[in-house]
Order: C-alpha cells, then structure tokens, then sequence
C-alpha cells in the first residue's frame, strides 16, 4: 500500500483520534451539542494539526530531544493564537461558540500526539498527510455526534429545525457523554467485524468445493 494511502486510512480510520484512541475527550463532550459547533471545532484543528506537523517535521533536526516537548508547546500555541484572531476577525460567531476551548486546543493530546509520535519523525510532506487525515478523521467524528445531539436534544440539524420531538437530556454533557459512548462502542465493533472477517478469508481451509469455485 502507498504509504501516503496508509497514512490516510490510519487517520480517518484505523487510529481515529476520537472512537479509537480516545483523544480530545474535552472539546468533544464541550461541543457535540452543536453540529456547528463541533464542525468548527473540527476544522479548525485540522489547520492547526497541518501546520503544527510541518513546522515541527521542518525543524525536527534543530530542536533539542531534551526540550522538544516545550518547543511543540511553542508552535502550537503560536498557531492556535493566530487561529484565534483570524476567527475572532472574520467567523465571530463560530468564535464566540467555541469559548474557552479554542484556546484548549495548545495542550490538545491529539495535536501534542501526532507531534511527538509522527511529525518528529518524518517529512514535512508526510507530516501535512498525516495532520490532514488525522485533523479529518477527528473533524468527521465530531461532526456526526454533533448531528446527533443536536437532532436529538433541539430537533434540528446545523441549526435547521427538522422536528418538534426532541429529548432535554441530550442537550446537555451527560447526552454528550452517552453519545460518545454508544459511537466508540458500535466503531469498535464494525471494526472487529471487519477485521475478523478479513483474517477469516485470509486463513479459510482450502476444500474441493472451494477450488471449483475458484477454478471455475
């Protein structure tokens, strides 16, 4: 497999940052609310996650190993406060939603993760694949329990009243939580599914009928 495929599918798939490694847990039990709110959210760490992976692969060689967990820190929090004024600027209401997580996002594990786990190790080009499909993977998880909290407890979707029926509790952290448990949950499973399935066509016992099929 390309190794930028694979990069890709570990991002958005195989190491999800939100229903795989558990990563983030407080922006996305802060905004999943809001469909909105998590997208931008979402989006908004994508940037960041892209850029923070360059810099940092770009300077991996002059960084110091004793202090290169500060010097991550550094340029993350320097991205993230031009974030901040570029959506404070020009996206004052997406802004205003995200409150005090915005500022969350220099000690977000997911970001300080893929930096010390993968940027510090390879290209620059590799890196931006990497922040891109992670940043996506992260994004796209947020974006659906969003929906689904914002359906469920407000009975609209990005702020579209789809229904009149909706349910209080899913308004509030404790639906958040519930929801993020269940997605983690059925994830997890279709991905053991899969995976089972695939070893089991890897390793199925040749027979007669198997090879008439294949021949045929």
């Amino acid at each position: 497999m390309n190794k930028y495929a694979k990069i890709t599918l570990d991002g958005l798939i195989f190491q999800n940052p939100t229903f795989m490694l558990v990563l983030g847990t407080c922006p996305t039990l802060g905004l999943i609310s809001s469909a909105s709110s998590a997208a931008g959210m979402g989006l908004t760490v994508v940037v960041i996650l892209t850029l923070s992976n360059m810099a940092i692969s770009a300077l991996r060689k002059l960084i110091p190993n004793e202090v290169r967990i500060p010097a991550f820190i550094v340029i993350i929090a320097t991205l993230v406060t031009l974030a901040r004024m570029v959506l404070e600027k020009f996206v004052p209401d997406l802004y205003d939603s995200l409150g005090g997580f915005l500022a969350l996002i220099v000690v977000n594990c997911i970001i300080l993760g893929r930096a010390e786990a993968f940027a510090s190790k390879h290209t620059v080009l590799e890196s931006a694949a990497d922040g891109v499909a992670t940043g996506l993977g992260f994004t796209a998880a947020l974006t659906l329990m969003g929906i689904i909290c914002e359906f469920l407890g407000s009975g609209s979707i990005f702020g579209l009243r789809i229904t009149d029926f909706t349910i209080g509790a899913f308004a509030t952290p404790a639906g958040s939580f519930l929801v993020y448990g269940i997605c983690i949950a059925v994830f997890v499973y279709v991905m053991d599914t899969v995976e089972r399935v695939r070893r089991e066509k890897k390793y199925r016992p040749l027979t007669r009928q198997s090879l008439v099929k294949e021949a045929a």
